[in-house]
Protein backbone atom coordinates (compact mmCIF):
# COMPACT_ATOMS: atom_id res chain seq x y z
CA UNK A 1 0.00 0.00 0.00
CA UNK A 2 1.68 3.44 -0.56
CA UNK A 3 0.53 6.21 1.43
CA UNK A 4 1.18 9.84 0.45
CA UNK A 5 3.17 12.25 2.38
CA UNK A 6 1.95 15.13 4.24
CA UNK A 7 1.72 18.52 2.41
CA UNK A 8 5.19 20.27 2.80
CA UNK A 9 7.40 17.68 3.77
CA UNK A 10 6.93 15.60 0.17
CA UNK A 11 10.35 13.38 0.32
CA UNK A 12 11.70 13.86 4.17
CA UNK A 13 13.26 10.69 5.39
CA UNK A 14 14.40 10.48 9.21
CA UNK A 15 16.08 7.39 8.59
CA UNK A 16 17.94 8.63 5.17
CA UNK A 17 21.80 7.97 4.87
CA UNK A 18 24.00 10.91 5.46
CA UNK A 19 24.71 13.05 2.69
CA UNK A 20 28.71 13.34 1.62
CA UNK A 21 27.88 17.11 2.71
CA UNK A 22 26.37 15.83 6.60
CA UNK A 23 29.30 13.84 6.22
CA UNK A 24 31.51 16.61 5.52
CA UNK A 25 29.99 18.49 7.68
CA UNK A 26 30.63 15.94 10.61
CA UNK A 27 34.01 15.26 9.97
CA UNK A 28 34.67 19.40 10.44
CA UNK A 29 32.93 19.98 13.50
CA UNK A 30 34.75 16.79 15.52
CA UNK A 31 37.95 18.47 13.70
CA UNK A 32 37.05 21.73 15.42
CA UNK A 33 36.21 19.84 18.69
CA UNK A 34 39.31 17.88 19.19
CA UNK A 35 41.61 21.12 17.89
CA UNK A 36 41.56 22.21 21.78
CA UNK A 37 43.07 18.94 22.97
CA UNK A 38 45.92 18.83 21.15
CA UNK A 39 46.60 22.74 21.18
CA UNK A 40 45.60 22.74 24.77
CA UNK A 41 47.49 19.39 25.98
CA UNK A 42 49.38 20.69 28.73
CA UNK A 43 46.09 21.94 30.32
CA UNK A 44 44.72 18.77 29.53
CA UNK A 45 47.33 16.33 31.36
CA UNK A 46 47.00 18.77 34.47
CA UNK A 47 43.53 17.90 34.66
CA UNK A 48 44.11 14.76 33.96
CA UNK A 49 47.20 14.35 36.86
CA UNK A 50 44.78 16.11 39.38
CA UNK A 51 42.19 13.53 38.90
CA UNK A 52 44.88 10.88 39.49
CA UNK A 53 46.29 11.74 42.80
CA UNK A 54 42.84 13.54 44.44
CA UNK A 55 40.18 11.37 45.35
CA UNK A 56 37.87 14.14 45.91
CA UNK A 57 38.31 14.81 41.97
CA UNK A 58 38.52 11.50 40.84
CA UNK A 59 34.68 11.91 39.46
CA UNK A 60 36.30 13.76 36.17
CA UNK A 61 36.76 10.85 34.49
CA UNK A 62 32.91 10.19 34.52
CA UNK A 63 32.18 13.78 33.36
CA UNK A 64 32.51 13.24 29.63
CA UNK A 65 30.95 9.92 29.39
CA UNK A 66 28.06 11.54 31.00
CA UNK A 67 28.27 14.44 28.77
CA UNK A 68 28.57 12.40 25.86
CA UNK A 69 25.59 10.19 26.56
CA UNK A 70 23.30 13.21 27.33
CA UNK A 71 24.14 14.31 23.62
CA UNK A 72 22.94 10.76 22.48
CA UNK A 73 19.91 11.16 24.17
CA UNK A 74 19.31 14.23 21.93
CA UNK A 75 20.41 13.05 19.01
CA UNK A 76 16.82 13.88 17.50
CA UNK A 77 17.80 17.36 17.53
CA UNK A 78 20.65 16.72 14.85
CA UNK A 79 17.63 15.71 12.18
CA UNK A 80 15.12 18.81 13.86
CA UNK A 81 17.83 21.62 13.74
CA UNK A 82 20.34 22.23 10.82
CA UNK A 83 24.02 23.02 11.88
CA UNK A 84 24.60 26.72 10.94
CA UNK A 85 28.09 28.41 11.84
CA UNK A 86 27.86 31.29 14.37
CA UNK A 87 30.86 33.79 13.30
CA UNK A 88 30.19 36.13 16.99
CA UNK A 89 31.26 32.80 18.92
CA UNK A 90 34.44 33.50 17.60
CA UNK A 91 34.89 36.98 19.84
CA UNK A 92 34.02 34.61 22.75
CA UNK A 93 36.46 31.69 22.03
CA UNK A 94 39.58 35.00 21.45
CA UNK A 95 38.23 35.79 25.17
CA UNK A 96 38.92 32.43 26.24
CA UNK A 97 42.37 31.84 24.87
CA UNK A 98 43.22 35.28 26.17
CA UNK A 99 42.03 34.38 29.58
CA UNK A 100 43.91 30.94 29.22
CA UNK A 101 46.89 33.07 28.42
CA UNK A 102 46.59 35.42 30.92
CA UNK A 103 46.40 32.50 33.47
CA UNK A 104 49.06 30.78 31.73
CA UNK A 105 51.55 33.90 32.68
CA UNK A 106 50.80 34.05 36.28
CA UNK A 107 50.49 29.99 36.53
CA UNK A 108 46.87 30.01 37.77
CA UNK A 109 46.15 26.63 37.13
CA UNK A 110 42.93 26.41 37.92
CA UNK A 111 41.47 29.41 35.43
CA UNK A 112 43.88 27.79 32.65
CA UNK A 113 41.59 24.34 32.92
CA UNK A 114 38.47 26.28 32.59
CA UNK A 115 39.52 28.50 29.97
CA UNK A 116 40.01 24.98 28.03
CA UNK A 117 37.10 23.25 28.97
CA UNK A 118 34.55 26.55 28.03
CA UNK A 119 36.45 26.41 24.91
CA UNK A 120 34.45 23.07 23.39
CA UNK A 121 30.58 24.63 24.52
CA UNK A 122 32.16 27.82 22.14
CA UNK A 123 33.42 25.55 19.53
CA UNK A 124 30.47 23.82 19.40
CA UNK A 125 28.67 27.18 19.08
CA UNK A 126 30.60 28.14 16.64
CA UNK A 127 30.15 25.26 14.44
CA UNK A 128 26.59 24.39 15.08
CA UNK A 129 24.92 27.89 15.60
CA UNK A 130 22.71 29.33 18.30
CA UNK A 131 19.64 27.03 18.09
CA UNK A 132 21.43 22.83 17.87
CA UNK A 133 24.44 24.13 20.52
CA UNK A 134 21.14 25.52 22.81
CA UNK A 135 19.50 22.43 22.58
CA UNK A 136 22.66 20.67 23.76
CA UNK A 137 23.55 23.40 26.59
CA UNK A 138 23.34 21.72 29.66
CA UNK A 139 25.47 18.64 27.99
CA UNK A 140 28.25 20.44 27.03
CA UNK A 141 28.02 22.79 29.78
CA UNK A 142 28.54 20.25 32.18
CA UNK A 143 31.97 19.35 30.81
CA UNK A 144 32.57 22.07 33.06
CA UNK A 145 32.22 20.11 35.96
CA UNK A 146 35.42 18.13 35.25
CA UNK A 147 37.41 21.27 36.55
CA UNK A 148 38.77 20.31 39.78
CA UNK A 149 37.72 23.40 41.40
CA UNK A 150 36.72 23.56 45.15
CA UNK A 151 40.32 23.78 47.07
CA UNK A 152 39.66 27.47 48.21
CA UNK A 153 36.27 26.02 49.75
CA UNK A 154 38.98 23.88 52.04
CA UNK A 155 39.79 26.17 55.23
CA UNK A 156 35.82 28.03 55.13
CA UNK A 157 34.76 24.67 55.38
CA UNK A 158 37.22 23.10 57.96
CA UNK A 159 36.47 26.52 60.26
CA UNK A 160 32.89 26.11 59.83
CA UNK A 161 32.72 22.65 60.69
CA UNK A 162 35.09 23.06 63.93
CA UNK A 163 32.41 26.22 64.95
CA UNK A 164 29.46 23.25 64.44
CA UNK A 165 30.53 20.29 65.92
CA UNK A 166 31.80 22.73 69.03
CA UNK A 167 28.63 24.10 69.33
CA UNK A 168 26.58 20.80 69.13
CA UNK A 169 29.06 19.07 71.74
CA UNK A 170 28.58 21.79 73.89
CA UNK A 171 24.79 22.36 72.99
CA UNK A 172 24.66 18.12 74.43
CA UNK A 173 26.46 19.42 78.01
CA UNK A 174 29.99 18.26 77.35
CA UNK A 175 32.82 20.49 78.15
CA UNK A 176 35.19 21.24 75.14
CA UNK A 177 38.39 23.48 75.26
CA UNK A 178 39.12 25.00 71.59
CA UNK A 179 42.04 26.04 69.99
CA UNK A 180 41.71 26.67 66.74
CA UNK A 181 40.60 24.10 64.92
CA UNK A 182 41.59 21.55 67.35
CA UNK A 183 39.65 21.05 70.70
CA UNK A 184 39.86 18.56 73.74
CA UNK A 185 36.65 16.47 75.21
CA UNK A 186 37.31 14.52 78.84
CA UNK A 187 38.03 11.49 76.57
CA UNK A 188 40.23 12.97 74.30
CA UNK A 189 41.73 15.58 71.78
CA UNK A 190 39.79 16.57 67.87
CA UNK A 191 41.05 18.11 65.07
CA UNK A 192 38.72 19.27 62.13
CA UNK A 193 41.74 18.63 58.85
CA UNK A 194 40.91 18.96 55.76
CA UNK A 195 39.50 15.40 55.28
CA UNK A 196 36.98 16.76 57.57
CA UNK A 197 36.44 19.02 56.05
CA UNK A 198 33.79 17.82 53.63
CA UNK A 199 34.81 19.23 49.90
CA UNK A 200 34.77 15.93 48.85
CA UNK A 201 30.97 15.96 49.82
CA UNK A 202 30.08 19.41 48.53
CA UNK A 203 31.52 18.46 45.58
CA UNK A 204 30.09 15.02 44.43
CA UNK A 205 26.62 16.13 45.65
CA UNK A 206 26.64 19.14 43.24
CA UNK A 207 27.36 17.33 40.44
CA UNK A 208 25.18 14.67 41.51
CA UNK A 209 22.26 17.38 42.19
CA UNK A 210 23.18 19.23 38.91
CA UNK A 211 22.58 15.85 36.66
CA UNK A 212 19.68 14.83 38.54
CA UNK A 213 17.94 18.30 37.90
CA UNK A 214 18.78 18.15 34.31
CA UNK A 215 17.36 14.75 34.02
CA UNK A 216 14.34 15.11 36.62
CA UNK A 217 12.70 17.86 35.96
CA UNK A 218 12.33 20.49 32.94
CA UNK A 219 11.38 23.59 34.81
CA UNK A 220 13.96 25.74 35.32
CA UNK A 221 12.95 26.74 38.53
CA UNK A 222 12.75 23.19 39.92
CA UNK A 223 16.39 22.95 38.44
CA UNK A 224 17.88 25.75 40.03
CA UNK A 225 16.65 24.99 43.50
CA UNK A 226 17.71 21.60 43.46
CA UNK A 227 20.85 22.60 42.62
CA UNK A 228 21.24 25.06 45.42
CA UNK A 229 19.62 22.28 47.60
CA UNK A 230 22.36 19.75 46.67
CA UNK A 231 24.96 22.97 48.05
CA UNK A 232 23.71 23.51 51.59
CA UNK A 233 22.42 19.78 52.22
CA UNK A 234 26.20 18.38 52.32
CA UNK A 235 27.18 21.28 54.23
CA UNK A 236 24.59 20.83 57.09
CA UNK A 237 25.51 17.24 56.52
CA UNK A 238 29.40 17.16 57.41
CA UNK A 239 28.70 18.87 60.60
CA UNK A 240 25.91 16.69 61.30
CA UNK A 241 28.69 13.80 60.52
CA UNK A 242 31.72 15.46 62.62
CA UNK A 243 29.11 15.65 65.64
CA UNK A 244 28.38 11.91 65.28
CA UNK A 245 31.82 10.75 64.81
CA UNK A 246 32.82 13.17 67.77
CA UNK A 247 30.03 11.75 69.51
CA UNK A 248 31.04 8.08 69.10
CA UNK A 249 34.21 8.43 69.94
CA UNK A 250 33.72 9.94 73.41
CA UNK A 251 30.56 7.52 74.31
CA UNK A 252 32.87 4.71 73.59
CA UNK A 253 35.90 5.71 75.71
CA UNK A 254 37.82 6.67 72.14
CA UNK A 255 37.02 2.58 70.90
CA UNK A 256 35.51 3.48 67.99
CA UNK A 257 35.39 6.35 64.83
CA UNK A 258 38.82 7.24 65.76
CA UNK A 259 40.48 5.82 62.56
CA UNK A 260 39.97 5.05 59.04
CA UNK A 261 36.57 3.63 60.00
CA UNK A 262 35.24 7.01 61.13
CA UNK A 263 35.66 8.11 56.56
CA UNK A 264 33.66 4.94 56.67
CA UNK A 265 30.88 6.25 58.62
CA UNK A 266 31.07 9.72 57.15
CA UNK A 267 30.28 8.70 53.62
CA UNK A 268 28.07 5.75 54.44
CA UNK A 269 25.93 9.02 56.30
CA UNK A 270 26.70 11.15 53.37
CA UNK A 271 25.57 8.22 50.93
CA UNK A 272 21.80 8.19 53.11
CA UNK A 273 21.75 11.77 52.65
CA UNK A 274 21.70 11.59 49.27
CA UNK A 275 19.66 9.06 48.25
CA UNK A 276 16.93 10.89 50.79
CA UNK A 277 17.16 14.00 48.97
CA UNK A 278 16.92 12.60 45.45
CA UNK A 279 14.22 10.38 46.85
CA UNK A 280 12.50 13.62 48.29
CA UNK A 281 13.35 15.19 45.21
CA UNK A 282 11.32 13.13 42.86
CA UNK A 283 8.04 14.07 44.35
CA UNK A 284 8.24 16.98 41.96
CA UNK A 285 9.39 14.69 39.21
CA UNK A 286 8.40 16.31 35.67
CA UNK A 287 7.70 13.16 32.50
CA UNK A 288 10.17 14.01 30.24
CA UNK A 289 8.50 15.74 26.94
CA UNK A 290 8.43 13.47 23.56
CA UNK A 291 11.65 12.77 21.98
CA UNK A 292 11.55 14.58 18.39
CA UNK A 293 11.15 11.46 16.95
CA UNK A 294 7.90 10.75 18.37
CA UNK A 295 6.48 14.10 18.03
CA UNK A 296 4.00 14.86 15.36
CA UNK A 297 5.59 15.08 12.00
CA UNK A 298 3.18 18.71 11.45
CA UNK A 299 5.23 19.51 14.91
CA UNK A 300 8.83 19.32 14.11
CA UNK A 301 11.33 21.77 13.19
CA UNK A 302 12.50 20.13 9.52
CA UNK A 303 15.53 20.03 7.64
CA UNK A 304 13.26 20.76 4.51
CA UNK A 305 13.21 23.79 2.97
CA UNK A 306 16.00 25.16 4.72
CA UNK A 307 19.04 26.00 2.33
CA UNK A 308 21.92 23.52 3.87
CA UNK A 309 25.29 24.99 4.63
CA UNK A 310 27.87 24.45 2.47
CA UNK A 311 31.00 22.66 3.05
CA UNK A 312 33.31 25.72 2.09
CA UNK A 313 31.65 27.81 4.92
CA UNK A 314 31.78 25.12 7.48
CA UNK A 315 35.38 24.55 6.47
CA UNK A 316 36.36 28.24 6.64
CA UNK A 317 34.35 28.38 10.59
CA UNK A 318 36.53 24.75 11.19
CA UNK A 319 39.98 26.75 10.29
CA UNK A 320 39.00 30.08 11.39
CA UNK A 321 38.45 28.11 14.75
CA UNK A 322 41.59 25.78 14.53
CA UNK A 323 43.74 29.01 14.12
CA UNK A 324 42.50 31.17 17.03
CA UNK A 325 42.47 28.20 19.44
CA UNK A 326 46.63 27.83 18.28
CA UNK A 327 47.33 31.05 18.60
CA UNK A 328 47.47 31.80 22.78
CA UNK A 329 49.63 28.38 23.27
CA UNK A 330 51.55 29.58 20.19
CA UNK A 331 52.34 33.02 21.80
CA UNK A 332 52.76 31.13 25.58
CA UNK A 333 55.80 28.84 24.25
CA UNK A 334 57.40 32.23 22.56
CA UNK A 335 56.95 34.05 25.67
CA UNK A 336 58.33 30.75 28.02
CA UNK A 337 61.46 30.97 25.85
CA UNK A 338 61.96 34.63 25.92
CA UNK A 339 61.56 34.37 30.31
CA UNK A 340 63.89 31.47 30.67
CA UNK A 341 66.30 32.77 33.32
CA UNK A 342 69.43 29.99 33.23
CA UNK A 343 71.19 31.77 35.39
CA UNK A 344 70.85 30.20 39.57
CA UNK A 345 69.37 32.23 42.25
CA UNK A 346 72.04 33.89 44.59
CA UNK A 347 70.47 35.75 47.68
CA UNK A 348 73.68 37.58 49.33
CA UNK A 349 74.12 40.76 51.39
CA UNK A 350 70.10 40.06 52.89
CA UNK A 351 70.48 42.07 56.66
CA UNK A 352 73.54 42.98 58.24
CA UNK A 353 74.17 45.10 61.48
CA UNK A 354 72.34 43.04 63.73
CA UNK A 355 73.92 40.29 65.22
CA UNK A 356 72.46 36.63 64.42
CA UNK A 357 71.68 34.56 67.38
CA UNK A 358 69.67 30.44 67.50
CA UNK A 359 66.83 30.02 66.24
CA UNK A 360 64.00 30.58 68.93
CA UNK A 361 61.91 28.03 67.51
CA UNK A 362 61.63 24.97 65.34
CA UNK A 363 59.25 26.04 62.79
CA UNK A 364 60.35 25.85 59.21
CA UNK A 365 57.64 27.58 56.06
CA UNK A 366 56.12 24.49 54.37
CA UNK A 367 56.90 26.36 50.46
CA UNK A 368 57.66 23.77 47.81
CA UNK A 369 60.94 23.54 45.54
CA UNK A 370 61.77 26.96 45.46
CA UNK A 371 65.20 28.02 43.41
CA UNK A 372 66.85 29.37 47.04
CA UNK A 373 66.00 30.45 50.67
CA UNK A 374 67.58 32.38 53.04
CA UNK A 375 66.97 31.78 56.44
CA UNK A 376 68.59 33.30 59.80
CA UNK A 377 67.38 34.61 63.69
CA UNK A 378 68.98 38.37 64.52
CA UNK A 379 68.79 40.27 67.79
CA UNK A 380 67.86 44.17 67.44
CA UNK A 381 71.51 45.05 69.89
CA UNK A 382 68.78 47.68 71.67
CA UNK A 383 66.38 44.28 72.71
CA UNK A 384 66.13 41.43 73.91
CA UNK A 385 63.36 39.92 71.22
CA UNK A 386 64.84 37.88 68.38
CA UNK A 387 63.26 38.25 64.92
CA UNK A 388 63.76 35.21 62.59
CA UNK A 389 63.58 36.29 58.51
CA UNK A 390 62.64 33.56 56.05
CA UNK A 391 63.08 34.61 52.44
CA UNK A 392 61.76 31.71 50.07
CA UNK A 393 62.60 32.67 45.65
CA UNK A 394 61.24 31.39 43.03
CA UNK A 395 62.37 31.59 39.78
CA UNK A 396 61.54 30.25 36.22
CA UNK A 397 57.79 28.80 37.54
CA UNK A 398 55.83 25.76 36.41
CA UNK A 399 52.93 23.64 37.93
CA UNK A 400 54.29 22.57 40.90
CA UNK A 401 57.05 25.11 41.76
CA UNK A 402 55.27 28.11 42.05
CA UNK A 403 55.68 31.01 44.20
CA UNK A 404 51.52 31.38 45.01
CA UNK A 405 50.42 27.99 45.13
CA UNK A 406 47.37 26.30 47.30
CA UNK A 407 50.29 23.97 48.71
CA UNK A 408 52.87 26.29 50.09
CA UNK A 409 51.64 27.14 53.43
CA UNK A 410 52.89 28.29 57.08
CA UNK A 411 52.25 24.73 58.06
CA UNK A 412 50.60 21.52 57.52
CA UNK A 413 47.96 19.84 58.88
CA UNK A 414 50.03 17.42 60.37
CA UNK A 415 52.82 19.82 61.58
CA UNK A 416 53.50 20.35 65.48
CA UNK A 417 52.92 24.38 64.71
CA UNK A 418 49.10 25.55 63.20
CA UNK A 419 48.00 29.02 62.57
CA UNK A 420 45.37 30.03 65.23
CA UNK A 421 44.59 33.25 63.53
CA UNK A 422 45.81 36.11 60.87
CA UNK A 423 44.61 39.26 59.88
CA UNK A 424 45.94 42.15 57.67
CA UNK A 425 48.16 44.99 58.66
CA UNK A 426 49.31 48.06 57.27
CA UNK A 427 52.99 48.60 57.64
CA UNK A 428 55.97 50.30 55.87
CA UNK A 429 58.92 48.91 54.14
CA UNK A 430 61.65 51.20 52.94
CA UNK A 431 59.50 54.59 52.96
CA UNK A 432 56.72 52.50 51.22
CA UNK A 433 53.17 51.64 53.16
CA UNK A 434 52.91 47.91 52.42
CA UNK A 435 49.63 45.63 53.75
CA UNK A 436 50.87 42.45 54.32
CA UNK A 437 49.22 39.21 56.40
CA UNK A 438 50.09 38.60 60.33
CA UNK A 439 49.43 35.08 61.78
CA UNK A 440 49.60 33.89 64.61
CA UNK A 441 51.14 30.56 65.05
CA UNK A 442 51.57 27.98 68.29
CA UNK A 443 53.16 25.17 69.02
CA UNK A 444 56.43 23.78 70.56
CA UNK A 445 57.92 26.33 72.37
CA UNK A 446 55.51 28.67 72.33
CA UNK A 447 53.38 31.02 70.03
CA UNK A 448 54.99 33.39 67.84
CA UNK A 449 53.71 36.23 64.89
CA UNK A 450 54.80 36.04 61.49
CA UNK A 451 54.44 39.06 58.65
CA UNK A 452 54.26 38.10 55.28
CA UNK A 453 54.80 39.66 52.11
CA UNK A 454 55.47 38.69 48.40
CA UNK A 455 58.28 40.96 46.14
CA UNK A 456 57.06 40.72 42.50
CA UNK A 457 58.83 42.86 39.77
CA UNK A 458 59.73 45.41 42.50
CA UNK A 459 56.03 45.30 43.72
CA UNK A 460 55.27 44.38 47.61
CA UNK A 461 51.98 42.60 48.27
CA UNK A 462 50.32 40.25 50.40
CA UNK A 463 47.32 39.47 48.13
CA UNK A 464 47.62 36.40 46.14
CA UNK A 465 45.45 37.32 43.53
CA UNK A 466 47.52 41.32 43.20
CA UNK A 467 50.57 38.84 43.24
CA UNK A 468 49.47 36.45 39.99
CA UNK A 469 48.29 39.48 38.08
CA UNK A 470 52.36 41.28 38.69
CA UNK A 471 53.41 37.71 37.75
CA UNK A 472 51.52 37.61 34.45
CA UNK A 473 52.34 41.42 33.71
CA UNK A 474 56.22 40.97 34.13
CA UNK A 475 56.19 37.85 32.00
CA UNK A 476 54.34 39.64 29.01
CA UNK A 477 56.67 42.62 29.36
CA UNK A 478 59.32 40.28 29.40
CA UNK A 479 60.85 40.50 32.77
CA UNK A 480 60.90 37.07 33.73
CA UNK A 481 58.63 35.26 36.45
CA UNK A 482 60.98 36.05 39.46
CA UNK A 483 59.36 36.61 42.72
CA UNK A 484 60.23 36.14 46.57
CA UNK A 485 58.07 35.52 49.60
CA UNK A 486 59.47 37.55 53.13
CA UNK A 487 58.49 35.97 56.48
CA UNK A 488 59.13 37.93 59.73
CA UNK A 489 58.59 36.21 63.17
CA UNK A 490 59.35 37.07 66.51
CA UNK A 491 57.49 34.98 69.94
CA UNK A 492 54.72 36.61 71.47
CA UNK A 493 54.28 36.18 75.35
CA UNK A 494 51.80 38.16 77.17
CA UNK A 495 51.81 40.97 74.90
CA UNK A 496 51.46 40.81 71.01
CA UNK A 497 52.24 44.66 70.55
CA UNK A 498 56.20 43.76 72.05
CA UNK A 499 56.36 41.16 69.21
CA UNK A 500 55.15 43.83 66.84
CA UNK A 501 57.44 46.19 67.96
CA UNK A 502 60.14 43.67 67.13
CA UNK A 503 59.38 42.81 64.03
CA UNK A 504 58.81 46.89 63.21
CA UNK A 505 62.15 47.90 64.68
CA UNK A 506 64.05 45.24 62.07
CA UNK A 507 61.62 46.31 59.24
CA UNK A 508 62.99 49.76 59.62
CA UNK A 509 66.44 48.72 59.65
CA UNK A 510 66.74 46.27 57.10
CA UNK A 511 63.63 46.40 55.42
CA UNK A 512 65.58 48.14 52.45
CA UNK A 513 68.69 45.68 52.64
CA UNK A 514 65.96 43.47 51.99
CA UNK A 515 64.60 44.90 48.86
CA UNK A 516 68.11 45.51 47.47
CA UNK A 517 68.77 41.80 47.93
CA UNK A 518 65.46 40.31 46.17
CA UNK A 519 65.85 42.84 43.81
CA UNK A 520 69.89 41.96 43.21
CA UNK A 521 68.90 38.64 42.90
CA UNK A 522 66.33 39.25 40.22
CA UNK A 523 68.37 41.34 38.02
CA UNK A 524 71.54 38.79 38.23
Amino acid sequence: MHVTPPSGIAGANLDAAPTPLARSSAMLIALALLAPFFLYLGTAESLVAIWNSSETFAHGYAILPISLWLIWRRRDVFDAIPARPWAPALLLLALLGAGWLLARMGEVQVVMQYAFVAMFPIVALAMLGPRLAGALAFPLLFLLLAVPFGEVFVAPLINLTADFTVWAVQATGIPVLRNGTRFELPTGSWSVVEACSGVRYLISSVTLGCLYAYLTYQSTKKRVLFVAVSIVVPIIANGLRAYMIVMIGHLSGMELATGVDHLIYGWVFFGLVMLLMFWIGSFWRDDDPLPAAELPVAARTRRDGVSPVSTARMAAMCAAVVALAALWPGFARYNDAANLNPQQVALTNVAVGWPQVAPFTGWTPRWVAPDATYRATFRNPEATAPVSLDIIYYRNQRNGKALISSINMLAASDDAWHALGGSARSETIDGKPVTLRETRMTGPGGAFLVWQWMSIDGHLTSNNYVGKLLQAQAKLRFRGDDGAVVLLSAPVGDDPEAARAALRAFMKVQGQAIERAIEHARTH
